[in-house]
């Protein structure tokens, strides 16, 4: 399978890092485009990637597209290879554009799949939202399936619920570098080195993490299990919920949801 990057920025470049790191995929079997050719280059470079000096190029180098430009630029690239892509399959990861976009927007022999991605797709420990709708041959579906879950996790999810889906796993990461920052300024503060208080603070969260995924229990029951009766977590906890942490944490997913522009 070789792949054309219609956009190459921070999300397109961790996928196609995860590709060659996790999947297998040879880099010679990318080619990306993107507008600014300065910073195409030197993420091409850094990961061994093809280059092509547009769209139409990269796209006649491959076999699957994946369009990782920025949601408003869509309907502009559609209009200038809309009928390149015919006889394609397209995956995207543009926010919004989902399969019913795409069907009304592309000629009907392109095999559309929306694909909503996260950061840490690059270091394999990304969460992949696969849209349920998908006009994809089987074939085609299960071998991308099984070249993303080498990258993390994939997920198959209905239409109306890869809103959600992607406002908690796309933009999470977000919310839990601004954590990771805040502990870490805490530990500083404290007296320990940057280094350490990073070091300290992103395994503990990745830590607690795994723990989740691997007993299934509930998060209080795991939260429970860490406060003793009048200790020190109890006493943080206390602070964080009268700071408004879990009320503070909702209302970024319901400002999310409920963008209009």
């Amino acid at each position: 399978m070789k792949f054309a990057f219609l956009g190459f920025g921070n999300m397109g470049s961790a996928l196609a890092r995860g590709f060659i790191a996790l999947g297998g995929v040879n880099a010679t079997d990318i080619t990306a485009y993107a507008p600014h050719a300065d910073k195409l280059k030197k993420r091409a470079e850094e990961l061994g990637v093809l280059t092509a000096s547009d769209a139409a190029e990269a796209i006649g180098r491959a076999d699957t597209v994946i369009i990782a430009c920025k949601p408003q630029t869509v309907p502009s690239l559609l209009l200038e290879v809309g009928e390149l892509l015919r006889g394609k399959a397209l995956l995207s990861v543009a926010l919004g554009w989902d399969h019913a976009r795409y069907r009304e927007a592309l000629p009907e022999d392109v095999r559309v799949q929306f694909v909503m991605p996260n950061t840490p797709a690059a270091v394999g420990q990304g969460v992949f939202l696969f849209e349920e709708t998908t006009s994809l041959r089987a074939g085609e579906l299960a071998e991308l399936m099984a070249l993303f879950s080498a990258l993390g996790a994939v997920v198959t999810l209905p239409s109306p619920q890869m809103g959600i889906g992607g406002a908690i796993a796309g933009c999470g990461p977000a919310f839990v570098d601004l954590m990771i920052e805040a502990l870490a300024d805490a530990g500083v503060r404290y007296g320990l080195t940057r280094a350490n208080a990073l070091l300290l603070t992103s395994q503990m969260i990745a830590g607690s993490a795994f723990l989740q995924q691997k007993t299934g229990e509930h998060p209080g029951v795991l939260k429970d299990a860490v406060c003793s009766p009048g200790g020190s977590t109890i006493r943080g906890v206390e602070a964080l919920e009268r700071a408004g942490f879990r009320g503070a944490l909702l209302s970024a997913i319901e400002a999310i949801m409920n963008r209009t522009e």
